[in-house]
């Protein structure tokens, strides 16, 4: 279940909490639920059963909620435009507007997020039905996340509305169905593009304790802690972030090696903690050891391999005992991806401005420090 707090005070539950017997809403026990049916429950319980009962109720009222902070985002960027999927400007049925959280440039990615939303659950359907190849399967799933056309993620409020849409639409099969729990997963990684870092972290830590409830695989449960501990750090939890991410990351690097894309992502997340905690020589080393692999294997232009570099860039110029070559290097490193950065993933992604704010403070460490160079000279 994702309402993982008590319908009457709020306070977290465990999984088997008690919950109304008609419409399924939770609480954390028989007094808080008597109080809520006398606080106004007794007047909504029909209406929530008739819609799917609390869970799926709850979800379909969140989706519309996020299809319409998405539709008012992206309302200055689509005008004139027309859904690549259905070919109208308002959504036949919801009336919806179009939005565009993704890399396409031009006139390319416009569509409505119910457009989105329908076609990865027929595609995903469709492999399901025919019990297609675990690989073709995930190619498929990846619609609910990731752009048709550009193949880059979708980033903020879409992404969110994304997950409300993929959660609505598989939170009814039973809680040991794999596209619910991945659903599960959509929705918490949605939460977070949209900041909604305290939501995300209930929906990853329950999650995780489903996973762990279900005896899932030791490889499922580390890629959902790594989604944990990236809220965590969201959140500014960075030790507790650092404790469970070098355990990620020496679990991936034993049961994948160092070259899979997993162990690549953990180190990052690792060394960028280190980072934030300003144990900047414990990140360099960090960053030292895996960007040649990252580069190796993924390319250059890999978005995991730009952040990373990013990163690493920043822990050379956020050391206050960096060198001039460190500052150089640092000044160099991205001047070299932020080209790469826009290129790829386009001037509108929310972190395209940070990457070139941090270009901007990397110039200015090197030229103050140069500055004091000079003048000691």
């Amino acid at each position: 279940m994702i309402l993982t707090t008590c319908a009457a005070c709020a306070a977290p539950l465990a999984h088997n909490a008690p919950r109304c017997v008609r419409c399924h809403t939770r609480y954390c026990d028989a007094n808080c639920q008597h109080d809520h049916w006398r606080r106004g429950h007794k007047q909504i319980c029909k209406k929530i059963h008739r819609g799917g009962n609390a869970e799926q109720y709850y979800a379909d009222k969140k989706y519309k909620e996020a299809v319409a902070v998405a539709v008012e985002a992206c309302a200055d960027n689509v005008k004139g435009e027309t859904c690549y999927i259905c070919t109208q400007a308002l959504h036949w049925k919801t009336k919806e507007g179009l939005v565009r959280g993704c890399a396409c440039r031009g006139t390319a990615g416009f569509a409505h997020v119910s457009c989105l939303a329908e076609q990865a659950k027929l595609l995903f359907a469709e492999a399901e039905e025919n019990n297609l190849a675990e690989k073709v399967m995930n190619e498929r799933w990846n619609r609910w996340h990731a752009c048709s056309l550009c193949e880059q993620e979708y980033h903020g409020v879409v992404r969110c509305a994304l997950g409300w849409a993929c959660w609505k639409t598989y939170v009814g099969r039973p809680e040991t169905d794999e596209a619910r729990c991945m659903a599960m997963n959509q929705l918490g990684l949605g939460l977070s593009a949209a900041r909604h870092h305290e939501a995300s972290l209930s929906v990853k830590e329950a999650e995780l304790s489903l996973r762990r409830r279900l005896g899932d695989s030791e490889r499922n449960i580390l890629v959902v802690q790594g989604n944990l501990t990236n809220t965590y750090h969201k959140l500014g939890r960075f030790e507790e972030a650092l404790s469970m991410e070098r355990d990620i990351y020496s679990g991936r690097l034993k049961l994948l090696g160092e070259e899979h894309l997993q162990t690549l992502s953990a180190a990052a997340n690792y060394a960028m903690t280190l980072k934030d905690l300003e144990r900047f020589e414990e990140a360099k080393e960090l960053f030292r050891k895996t960007l040649p692999v990252a580069r190796r294997v993924l390319g250059e232009t890999n978005i995991l391999t730009l952040r990373m570099l990013w990163s690493y860039a920043r822990t050379l110029y956020l050391d206050a005992r960096a060198t001039l070559d460190d500052l150089r290097e640092a000044v160099e490193t991205l001047e070299a991806i932020a080209p790469l950065w826009k290129r790829v993933l386009g001037e509108s992604h929310p972190e395209t401005p940070a990457i070139l704010r941090a270009l901007k403070e990397a110039r200015k460490a090197l030229a103050a420090r140069a500055a004091s160079s000079s003048s000691a000279a």
